[in-house]
């Protein structure tokens, strides 16, 4: 049963990486997950992605140590930057969080350059 889609889409990523895919197809997509795998593709964990008939073709970069939805989706607020990356990322400086915001979906580095807080959408690393 598919509670959460961008759980599901994360996980499977995850998976096929692990088992060294360099290809996977998400079922089902939505506007969420594509800008959550900009994300990715901008910090350079993915190669790309195109959408094709409800569903996304990831190409697989083979930089992916662990991904995964942050549940419950915490509120961020604009000073409390380092106590989300302690909490889901291995080291300092070491891979990152996506988030959602006013301005958009957006890495964690780049809600600290706007001087914007959000919701916690999914990790990389």
């Amino acid at each position: 049963m598919l509670l959460d889609p961008l759980a599901n889409a994360l996980s499977k990523i995850y998976n096929y990486e692990k088992a060294g895919k360099r290809e996977v197809v998400v079922h089902p997509s939505s506007r969420l997950i594509e800008r959550v795998l900009e994300v990715f593709r901008e910090e350079g964990y993915i190669e790309g992605f195109e959408r094709e008939e409800g569903k996304l073709r990831v190409r697989l970069a083979g930089r992916i140590n662990r991904c995964g939805a942050i549940k419950p989706r915490h509120s961020l607020k604009k000073g409390e930057y380092e106590k989300w990356e302690k909490r889901f990322l291995p080291a300092s400086g070491l891979g990152t969080i996506v988030i959602t915001s006013s301005q958009g979906i957006m890495s964690l580095s780049q809600a600290r350059e706007k001087g914007v807080g959000g919701k916690l959408l999914a990790y990389v690393y």
